[in-house]
Parts: C-alpha cells; structure tokens; sequence
C-alpha cells in the first residue's frame, strides 16, 4: 500500500477516535453536573463545536487550485531567469509555468519579430516541431489549436503573446494566471529589448566611429593634395613672371647706374622703357595672383553661390561654355564649394582652348542630391588624362560623400559629379526614422 494512502487512513481513525471521545466526555459530563433541558439541548451543539476544532486542527488543508501555487513559484523563477538574460531558458519556463498552471495540452509563447508573431516556446515541447509563425493577434486567434490568447503588452507596443490549447474549458482561474504570467513576462521582454536596442545603437556608434575616421582620413589626404595643387598653380603662375619682373627692374637699375660701360653713363629713357615693361610684368602677375585668389577662396561663391561662381570662371574660358540650372537653396559651405571646385576644375580642362562646339554645364538639385553635369561633344583631353586631372577633385567629393562618374561614348563625354544635400550622417532609431547627428 502506497505511504499516502496509509498516512491518510491513520489519520482518519485517529480523527475519528478523537471526536468519540470527546463526544462521550461532554455528553455524560454535561447530563452529570446538570439535569435541567437547557443543558441537554446546548451540549450536543459544544460537542460539535470541540469535534469541529479537532478536525481543523487535525486534518490537512486542501491544496488550493494550482497546487500549492507551484505555477507561480516556477514563474518567479522564469523572472529570475529573464533578469540574469537567459531568455532562452525564461521562455521554456514560461511556457512550462502557463501549461501547468492552466493543466493545458500545450501552451506557447509567441514573440513579437518583424511585425509578425514567432513561436519561440512551447510546453510540452513537440519533437518535429519547427518555426512556425503568424501576421498577427487575429491570426493567432483563428487557429484551431488556440483556446485562449492574452498579449504581452509594452505600453502600446506588442512585445509577445502567451497561447493554450485545451480539451476542456478555459476558466477564470486560467485566465488569471495566463494574465499574470503576461504581466510579469511585458516588463522583462521591455528590458530585453532595450538591452538588444542599446547594444544595436553601441553598434552603430562603432561604425559611425569608423566612418569618421575614414572621413577624416579623407580629408587630411585632401587637404595634402590642395596644398600641392596650390604650390603648383603659384609656382606655375609666378616662376616665369617673376623671373621677368626681376631682369627688368635689373636692367633699369643698370641703366641709371653711373658706372654703366657700354652706354657711357645713366641712360634715363632705358630706364624708363625697363620700368614700364617691368609694370606690365608685374600688373600680369598680379592678375594672376588675384586669378588663383578666386579659384582657392572664390568671395563670389561664399556671397551668391556655386551657379554664380561657375559663371564667372567660365566667362574667363577661351572657350563657349552654356551654363544652366542651380541650387533650389543654399547649403552648407562644404557642399557648395565641393560641387563648385569639381564643376570649375573640369570646365577649366575642357574649356581651355577655342572649339567650334559649345561646353555644356547643368547644374541641378534633386532627390536629396546636388550634381553637375558636363557635357563635351568635342573633347580637347581624352577621358584617362581628364580623370587624372581631376584626381583631387574625386577625393574630396568621396570625402563629402560623393562621387564622379565619366563617360566617354561615339556622341562625346559626359561628366557628372555629385554631393548629398547635407553633410550629417544619417542614423536609423528605434522606430525607424532618419536623424541626422551632428
């Protein structure tokens, strides 16, 4: 014989027993101290009270309707799981703890995933079970094997959802216990999800962390070529004229000098011819220094924008150059002169010499982009000798963001260089929506 059930029957003789005698002891007492009726009357009622008491005292409670409330002990230890990150220990748990507690054919947890609800849990777990998935809540609901469903809510937002399939009714009891279950799984499912978010954004940083400094790299190797470039254009714009410039004011020197052998003393009209050839040297080079001035700092630029500088550089050009388009508004400085700078580099590589055709230059802005177009029926340079003309330029577009493309066909040359329209980097958020960060 099993030991509960002998326990159970030693219990009930002695309880038995118990209310005999007590029984026996209260009646004859009571019918010996008193004779009157009022005695006889009350003392079975005592003797049933006492009897009462015994078998309170005596016999076991019983077990409430979850056994103890073992459903929610396993479900704190759910909790505790999901607090040390175990999800995937929690949810089985979970599962375990509504299958149980509701007595349950089957009961699964269901997580919130791309819009769409995954069965990620199960109780009791199905051997060929594999990922099975529904569009939503309604869905949910229309399945044959789901009796009940409660969401797990966070806020307005549908974290996951707990599902049984019963034989037998679903009572209030089940119902209460699968809310519970949901209560307590909504608020550690949040921190989950903000831990998953944070460590998404921790990510992100990383590689925007990376981008900048790609960036910076960037525009250090940049900036490193815009100093040679300068160098160069100086020097090719004041080597020669200074020479000049300088043998001029030396031969006037020497004209005025009175130690002058060959011409027998100060010759002042020499002098004179030396000083104004000199001035013509020197009004060149200044012209050509306020030329370089222009293209390293245009103030044209900075005051009316990119369409205006271009149209000035191509006024300059030997060649016909048709310029159209522009800026809907102004943008940041960098964008404008980065766009500027490649547009005036190729238009002075195209148009440096007279052609019979026309140079064409579009400047637009549009779908989140600001771009040039050139294009040359007749080009004077061929496409690998433009591209390498236009190397720094490139660099500093992919600097900024952007990029060149050329391309040489029959009909002639297109050239198109463009920017994004701003210079922030743009960042995903938890709801899905553009932030710049700057």
């Amino acid at each position: 014989m099993p030991q509960a059930t002998t326990i159970g029957l030693v219990r009930g003789l002695l309880v038995t027993v118990v209310v005999a005698v007590v029984l026996v002891v209260v009646v004859r007492g009571g019918a010996g101290a008193t004779g009157s009726v009022v005695a006889r009357v009350l003392l079975p009622f005592a003797a049933a009270a006492i009897a009462a008491a015994a078998l309170h005292l005596l016999v076991p409670r019983t077990p409430t309707r979850y056994g103890a409330a073992i459903p929610y002990a396993t479900l704190a230890e759910a909790v505790r799981r999901m607090q040390s990150g175990s999800l995937e220990q929690a949810l089985p748990a979970l599962a375990q703890v509504v299958a149980d507690g509701t007595r349950a054919a089957r009961a699964v947890v269901w997580l919130a995933v791309g819009g769409r609800l995954v069965a990620a849990a199960w109780h009791p777990s199905a051997p060929g079970a594999g990922e099975d998935s529904v569009a939503d809540l309604t869905a949910l609901l229309a399945r044959p094997d789901t009796a009940h469903v409660v969401p797990v809510l966070d806020g307005p937002v549908l974290r996951a959802a707990l599902t049984i399939r019963k034989d037998v009714a679903v009572t209030a009891a089940d119902r209460r216990l699968m809310h519970d279950a949901a209560n307590a799984a909504g608020l550690l499912l949040r921190v989950v999800a903000l831990n998953a978010e944070l460590a998404e954004r921790m990510r992100r940083a990383a590689d925007l962390a990376e981008e900048l400094q790609a960036s910076r790299q960037r525009l250090a190797t940049v900036r490193d070529s815009e100093r040679r470039r300068l160098v160069a254009e100086l020097a090719h714009a004041t080597s020669d004229r200074l020479d000049v410039l300088r043998a001029e004011i030396a031969a006037a020197s020497a004209a005025l000098s009175p130690g002058g052998a060959s011409s027998g003393g100060p010759d002042p009209a020499r002098a004179q011819a030396a000083l104004a050839r000199a001035r013509d040297q020197l009004d060149d080079l200044l012209e050509r220094f306020r030329a370089v001035a222009r293209g390293v700092y245009p103030a044209v630029l900075r005051d009316r924008g990119p369409a205006a500088a271009l149209d000035e550089v191509v006024a300059d050009l030997p060649r016909a150059v048709r310029l159209t388009g522009g800026l809907e508004e102004r943008l940041p400085w960098e964008l404008e002169s980065g766009i500027y700078y490649a547009a005036a580099a190729a238009a002075r590589a195209l148009g440096g010499q007279p052609a019979e055709s026309p140079l064409v230059v579009r400047l637009e802005h549009c779908a989140d982009r600001i771009t040039v177009h050139v294009e040359d029926a007749a080009p004077p340079v061929p496409p690998d000798r433009l591209a390498a003309l236009l190397t720094a330029d490139v660099d500093r577009l992919a600097a900024l963001g952007g990029g060149m493309d050329l391309v040489a066909a029959p009909t002639g040359l297109h050239l198109m260089a463009w920017l994004p329209d701003r210079v922030e980097p743009v960042v995903i958020d938890a709801d899905r929506t553009e932030a710049a960060v700057r």
